[in-house]
Formats: structure tokens, C-alpha cells, sequence
């Protein structure tokens, strides 16, 4: 069924629901951050622990996104979107009350496999239900509506965990899936692909999980996790030789054929580490060391989000006109900017002169990047080919993200204590913006070389509002 019309009161409706599911994930993504400090203050959690608190859920999100979407296909999208908002409201829920940080980690885990199921099928559902005449203003207005989302997360995020208390950031899923899911299952159509055929590649995406979750636990836990390592190397090797040899795997290599779609896969995994390491990073450096409480901090990094919910489709159609190689490449160097800047937020720092300035360069690069980026590795294949280079290009921003949460601390010296400390945890960050900016350096220099103009005709994305700062907007299939 794709004859629904967004004027109507169903097409409303189904606009509705996957704002609200899309949200849940969204939200999670940027409130935790600025919860970190006082669930390590009420459940004595060492720093190890916040990090497992943010990469529990970002290894099973990126290591199951790509299962989730084909689940959607084969079963259902309504049917996997509402298990996912049910699975993600229940973990949530869990989450709340999380007696200990073990809790609370698994919990997290469990959210990621919840996220990963609703997170294709917000943007799927679109796809199948709307008339094609209505389906690009009714996904401007899904994206458009997430962004908003994205922008009010910390800034909500801070003051629930200055208000309510931190398990309130959890917990405020819930009353949003009950909300969705009965409008789901009243409003939604059922659709589904009639290709798909029921195969699904679980080993390769046990493996994938397996192999970032043995690396990121050698990160976290460094000292007595070599072989933990190792393991993880063999897990990722194995999950290359599988999908090699799979016909229907996750990740099907060839794809890779593009050089310029690997090369901007690579620059995706500079840009989204950085930003990974990054918000993981200020948001601790605000309340422990500037002193600021839960919604300053929060507030503190609305700036970065505006600009990306405003100016990100102009930047996309600028890219369109001159290219993605300058955007690549001076967005980049920009955001690197924003985090040397970063460097004179120390005790007691002034908002205006020490924290403003570095957020709006950080906004300013982010803009000129991502939508740039999000339309080049559409551009880099076949149109066919969209819905799962899109899903690649997200995973790998996320295992990205999870990668640096887990090893930056340990390159930059963090102790499992560090954060208790303003003095320690001021100069670890002092250690780690440097390595962040390297790193986006790394990432335009590869852009600079690597990236090319896209032939004329190629796929572009419809996400072109985009507000989240922690991933690049998916796209569906079949478009």
C-alpha cells in the first residue's frame, strides 16, 4: 500500500508515529551524555563504566541495524517497527531502574537491539505508505520534526537530570511508546518486500558484534584484555571471510568495488570517532570541571544542533553545485578548529568567551560536512544499491563513535577515577582534543585526495534536515 495521502487524517497520523519512534531512539542518543556524571555519582560507576553505559548501546545499534532493516522487509515494517518501539520502551524501562551499573549497561545493550529494529523502519514506513507525489514532503517533514527532536534532547535531557533525576531520561520513553505503538497498530499499513525471501545473514551479524564488542572491551579495560583483542581481530577477520562467501550477506563486499564509496566510508570513520570522542568527552568536561550543572551543559551545545537543524539542506545543495570535495575537506579542518578551541574550556569557564566560540565553529563544520557527506555515498553507487549503502554508511559512523568512546581515555591517560577529579579530568581532556583534531585532519587530508564530483543523475538524499549530531540520517530501501 503506498497510496496514502499526507493531507489526510491517516497520513497524518502515520506521520506521527514515526516521529514518535524515530524520536525515542534519537532523544536516547543525545540526552545520556549529560546524564553520565550523576549516574556515576549515584551508582559509584567508575569512568570504565560510563563508557559501557554509552557503548552498550552503540555496539548492539550498529552491529543489528543492518539485520533490522531486512527483518522489516521480510516480516513487515510495521510489524518490526512496533517490536522495536515495545523492545526499546522496555529496556528503557530497565534502564530506570537499574539498581547497579551492571544493570544499567545491560539494559543499554538491550535498547541498542530495540534501536536497531525502529530505526530503519521510522524512514521504511514513509517509503511504503505515501503516495510517491506526497513521500518527499512527508520525509522532509519526519526529518525536519527529528531535528527539532535532536536539538531538544540535551537541553530536555539537563533538566530532567537536574529535576526528576537521571533514570527519568530513561524512563520518558515509555509514555512515548505507549503512544506510538496503539497509533501504530490503528493507523499504520502493513507492507512489506515481496523480494525478500527469508534468508537472513545472523552469523554475519554476530560476528560484527562480536568482533566490536572483543575490541572495544581491550579498549575499556586495557591492561589485561591483549587476548580479548586478538580475539576480536579473528572475530572481524571471520565476519570478512563469511560475507565473502554468503549469497545474501549483510555486508555484501563488492560494494566496496566504488573507490569512491570506500573512500568516503573511511572519512566517515575520521569524522564520526572525532565527533564520537568528542560529545562524549565536553559533555564530562562542562559539569566536572567548568562546574556547569546538567542543563547548562545540556544548553551549552544547543548551538551545534541549530545550525545543523537550519542550514543542513542548504549545504547539501551547495555540495550539489560545487562538488563534495571542498565541504569534505573544509568541514573537517573546521570542526578540528572547534576542538582546539575546546581547549580554553577549564574552571569556572565563561560561556560566551570560552564555550560559544568553539561551539558555533563545531556547528559551522558540521553543517558544511554531513550533508555533503550523507549525499556522496549515495552518489557513489547504484541506484539500487542506496538503501544499503546508506545503512553501511551509518553503521560505520556508529562503530566509529564506539571505537573512540572506548579508546580516547585510554589514549589521553584517563584513570578509572578521572572523572571525580576536576583537576585529572582537565588535563586528560587537555590530551584528548588534540588527538580528536588529528584525527579530523586525517579525515579532510583523505578527503582532499580522495573524493570526486559524482556523475550527473545519481541518488540524493531525502533526509536533507538534519539535526542528529551522532550518526548520519539512514535512508530507506527501494526507493
Amino acid at each position: 500500500m503506498s497510496d496514502v495521502r499526507l493531507a489526510s487524517p491517516q497520513g497524518k497520523w502515520i506521520l506521527l508515529t514515526t516521529v514518535l519512534g524515530s524520536s525515542m531512539a534519537m532523544l536516547d542518543s543525545t540526552v545520556v551524555n549529560v546524564a553520565l556524571p550523576r549516574i556515576g555519582q549515584d551508582l559509584d560507576a567508575s569512568l570504565s563504566a560510563l563508557q559501557w553505559t554509552i557503548n552498550a548501546y552503540m555496539l548492539t545499534l550498529a552491529g543489528l541495524i543492518l539485520l533490522g532493516g531486512s527483518l522489516g522487509d521480510q516480516y513487515g515494517r510495521r510489524k518490526i517497527f512496533v517490536l522495536g518501539v515495545v523492545w526499546f520502551a522496555a529496556a528503557s524501562l530497565m534502564c530506570g531502574l537499574a539498581p547497579t551499573d551492571t544493570v544499567l549497561i545491560a539494559a543499554r545493550a538491550l535498547q541498542g537491539i530495540g534501536g536497531a529494529l525502529l530505526t530503519p523502519g521510522s524512514l521504511a514506513l514513509i517509503q511504503a505508505s505515501f503516495h510517491p507525489d506526497d513521500r518527499a514532503r512527508a520525509v522532509g517533514l519526519w526529518s525536519g520534526f527529528g531535528g527539532i527532536g535532536a536539538a531538544v534532547g540535551p537541553f530536555l535531557g539537563g533538566w530532567l537530570v537536574d529535576g526528576p533525576g537521571w533514570r527519568w531520561v530513561f524512563l520518558l520513553n515509555v509514555p512515548l511508546a505507549l503512544l506510538c505503538v496503539p497509533v501504530a497498530l490503528r493507523h499504520v499499513p502493513e507492507s512489506a518486500d515481496g523480494r525478500a525471501h527469508g534468508r537472513f545473514d545472523v552469523l554475519g551479524a554476530v560476528l560484527a558484534a562480536l568482533a566490536l564488542g572483543l575490541v572495544t572491551y581491550a579498549l575499556i579495560e586495557a591492561g589485561a584484555a591483549s587476548l580479548l583483542a586478538v580475539a576480536g581481530v579473528a572475530a572481524g577477520v571471520a565476519f570478512v571471510y563469511v560475507e565473502k562467501r554468503r549469497q545474501d550477506p549483510m555486508l555484501p563486499l563488492d560494494i566496496f568495488g566504488s573507490r569512491q564509496f570506500t573512500a568516503l566510508n573511511i572519512v566517515t570513520l575520521c569524522v564520526y570517532g572525532a565527533f564520537g570522542g568528542y560529545f562524549f568527552l565536553t559533555a564530562l568536561q562542562l559539569q566536572v570541571v567548568a562546574g556547569y550543572s546538567a542543563l547548562a551543559a545540556g544548553t551549552a551545545l544547543l548551538p551545534t544542533t541549530a545550525l545543523m537543524l537550519f542550514f543542513s539542506a542548504r549545504s547539501g545543495a551547495l555540495a550539489d553545485r560545487i562538488g563534495p570535495r571542498i565541504p569534505l575537506t573544509v568541514g573537517p579542518l573546521l570542526c578540528a578548529t572547534a576542538m582546539l578551541l575546546m581547549l580554553r574550556v577549564g574552571e569556572h569557564a565563561n560561556y560566551l568567551t570560552d564555550v560559544l566560540p568553539a561551539v558555533l565553529v563545531q556547528g559551522v563544520g558540521m553543517v558544511t560536512l554531513v550533508a555533503p557527506l550523507t549525499a556522496s555515498v549515495l552518489a557513489s553507487v547504484d541506484t539500487t544499491r542506496a538503501g544499503i549503502a546508506s545503512g553501511i554508511n551509518n553503521a560505520a559512523a556508529r562503530a566509529a563513535s564506539l571505537l573512540a568512546v572506548a579508546a580516547l581515555p585510554l589514549l589521553a591517560g584517563m584513570g578509572p577515577e578521572a572523572y571525580r577529579s576536576a583537576t585529572a579530568f582537565d588535563a586528560a581532556f587537555d590530551r584528548a582534543m588534540p588527538i580528536c583534531a588529528g584525527v579530523l585532519v586525517v579525515g579532510a587530508a583523505l578527503a582532499f585526495g580522495l573524493v570526486r564530483r559524482p556523475a550527473p543523475g545519481c541518488v540524493r538524499p531525502e533526509c536533507r534536515t538534519h539535526g542528529n549530531v551522532t550518526s548520519p540520517p539512514i535512508e530507506a530501501k527501494g526507493r
